[in-house]
C-alpha cells in the first residue's frame, strides 16, 4: 500500500468527519449549556417557593408584624443531618437599621425594600463556605411603626442533586446519540469511499505499461468527473507512448538499410586498392549519408508533430502569406536544377492564422520537395495562398504525372510509396504534412491539378479567431 495514497484517503475521511461531526458537537455543547440554564431556573422555582413558605412560617411563629413580636423563641430549623433533609437552614431578624434582633446566624443584608413596595427578594450567596439560597421578607409593626426584616437562608445540596440528575438524563442520552452518530458516519464513509479504495487498489496492482481505462461504473457520481479526467490523461499518455514506440520502430526500420550500405561500402573502400572502386564507394557513402540525414530529420519532424509531441503553447498569430513566400524562395535553386518553374501567388494583404511557424514551414517544404521530385523537367509548380471567408487556403500544384485516385488516401500513410514512380524517398514527407495539418485542426485535400493534369495539395486553415474558439 502506498503511504501517500493512504494518507490522502485518511485525510479525506477525517475532513468529511470533521465537517459532519463538528456542527453536531457544537450543537450538543449549546444544548448542554441551554439545558443547564433551563434546569437551574426550573429547579430554583419550586425550591424558592418552599423557601418562601418556610420564611413566612418563621415570620408567623415570631409574630413579626403582629404588634407582639416574640424574638426570644428558639426555632427548630433543619440542621442538615437528616437523610431526607440534607440542607441547613439559617435565619436572622433585624430592624430597619440593620441591627440583629434574633436568629441563629448573622446573614448579609439584601436590598428588599424597593420603590415603596414590600416584596420577597431571593438571592444566592455563601455561608460558612457553603453555597446558599436566601429570601428576605419585610414586616411592618403598626403599633411601634417599625420595620422588621427576616432573612432565611438554606444550603442548596438538594437543588444541586436535582440539577445533576436532570442534566444526566439530558446530557448522557445526547452523548450516547453522538457516539452512535460517529459510528454511523464512520461506517457510512467507509462504505462510501469503498469504490475509491477499490479504484486505488486497481491502479496500484497495474503494471506500469498498463494504460487501460479506469472503470468508473461503480464509482459515485461526484467521482466520475475525476475518473473521466484520469481516463483522458491515460488516453493521451497512451497516444504519446504509441507515438514513441512507432518512432523507435520506424527509425530502426528505416536506418537499418542505409547503415548496412554504409558499412558494406566502407569495408569495400578499405579493402580495395583500385582508385575507381574506392571513389565509387566514397560517393555511395556520401549519398547514403545524405539520405540518412534527410531520413533522421524527417523522423524528428514526424515525432515533433505527432499527438503529444508539441503543445499548442507554441502557436502564435502569423502571416501565412509571408511564411509561404519565404519557404518557396528557399526551394527555387533546387527547382532550377531540374529546369522547373517554381512560382508563388499570394495576396497583397496579410493572411492571419494561428499556428506554429516551424511546423508549417516543414509541412510546406515537404509539399514542395514532393512536387519537385515528381515533376518532370520543364514543368511548373505553383505555391499559392488565398484568403477565404472563414480562414485561408494554402496549396501546392504541379503538372507532373499526378496520383491515381486509388492511391490518394494511402499516400499520407507512413513509408507508403507508389511502385514504379522511379523516385527515391522514405515515404515520410506526406505523413509529416498530414500530422502538421491535424495538429493545426486544418483540412488537407488531394486532387488533380488544373485541367486534370498533375497534382494539387490544398490545406484549409481556420482564421485565427475561429482557431481560438476551436
Amino acid at each position: 500500500m502506498n503511504p501517500n495514497m493512504e494518507g490522502s484517503a485518511l485525510s479525506l475521511r477525517v475532513h468529511l468527519i470533521n465537517w459532519l461531526l463538528t456542527p453536531l458537537f457544537v450543537l450538543w455543547l449549546f444544548s448542554t449549556i441551554a439545558g443547564y440554564v433551563a434546569t437551574l431556573n426550573y429547579a430554583n422555582k419550586p425550591y424558592d417557593m418552599v423557601l418562601l413558605q418556610r420564611a413566612q412560617a418563621v415570620g408567623e411563629q415570631l409574630r413579626l408584624g403582629g404588634g407582639k413580636e416574640r424574638l426570644d423563641i428558639d426555632l427548630q430549623l433543619p440542621d442538615g443531618k437528616s437523610p431526607t433533609s440534607p440542607d441547613k437552614v439559617f435565619y436572622t431578624v433585624s430592624d430597619q437599621h440593620g441591627k440583629k434582633l434574633a436568629g441563629n446566624a448573622n446573614l448579609g443584608r439584601p436590598l428588599s425594600y424597593r420603590g415603596g413596595k414590600i416584596n420577597p427578594l431571593f438571592t444566592s450567596s455563601e455561608h460558612d463556605g457553603e453555597k446558599t439560597r436566601t429570601v428576605s421578607l419585610i414586616f411592618y409593626n403598626p403599633d411601634s411603626k417599625m420595620l422588621y426584616q427576616l432573612y432565611l437562608s438554606e444550603t442548596i445540596h438538594q437543588r444541586q442533586a436535582l440539577i445533576r440528575g436532570i442534566l444526566a438524563n439530558i446530557v448522557i442520552p445526547q452523548l450516547l446519540l453522538i457516539m452512535i452518530a460517529v459510528g454511523a458516519v464512520w461506517f457510512a464513509l467507509k462504505q462510501g469511499l469503498a469504490p475509491l479504495e477499490r479504484l486505488r487498489q486497481e491502479v496500484m496492482e497495474r503494471k506500469r505499461d498498463d494504460l487501460r481505462q479506469l472503470d468508473g461504473s461503480q464509482a459515485p457520481d461526484e467521482v466520475r468527473p475525476l475518473i473521466d479526467a484520469v481516463n483522458d490523461l491515460l488516453e493521451r499518455l497512451k497516444q504519446v507512448m504509441q507515438a514513441q514506440r512507432r518512432f523507435v520502430a520506424d527509425a530502426a526500420h528505416q536506418l537499418r538499410t542505409p547503415f548496412a550500405g554504409l558499412k558494406t561500402q566502407s569495408e569495400l573502400a578499405l579493402r580495395t586498392q583500385d582508385p575507381e572502386q574506392k571513389q565509387h564507394a566514397l560517393e555511395y557513402i556520401l549519398t547514403s549519408t545524405r539520405h540518412g540525414i534527410r531520413l533522421v530529420n524527417q523522423l524528428l519532424a514526424l515525432a515533433r508533430n505527432e499527438p503529444g509531441g508539441l503543445s499548442a503553447e507554441s502557436f502564435a498569430p502569423l502571416n501565412l502569406n509571408q511564411l509561404a513566400q519565404e519557404c518557396t524562395v528557399n526551394w527555387v535553386m533546387m527547382a532550377l536544377e531540374k529546369n522547373i518553374d517554381l512560382g508563388y501567388e499570394g495576396e497583397a494583404e496579410p493572411v492571419e492564422i494561428q499556428g506554429d511557424a516551424n511546423s508549417l514551414t516543414e509541412m510546406l517544404s515537404n509539399l514542395i520537395d514532393n512536387a519537385i521530385r515528381y515533376t518532370p523537367a520543364d514543368g511548373h509548380i505553383t505555391v499559392s495562398v488565398k484568403s477565404m471567408p472563414h480562414g485561408a487556403e494554402l496549396s501546392v500544384e504541379d503538372n507532373g504525372p499526378g496520383i491515381a485516385p486509388q492511391h490518394r488516401e494511402r499516400v499520407f500513410e507512413r513509408f507508403y510509396r507508389i511502385l514504379g514512380s522511379g523516385q527515391s524517398g522514405s515515404g515520410l514527407g506526406l505523413s509529416i504534412v498530414a500530422e502538421v495539418a491535424k495538429r493545426h485542426s486544418a483540412e488537407i485535400r488531394l486532387d488533380a491539378g488544373n485541367g486534370g493534369v498533375g497534382t494539387r495539395f490544398s490545406v484549409y486553415f481556420l482564421s485565427a479567431s475561429l482557431q481560438d474558439l476551436a
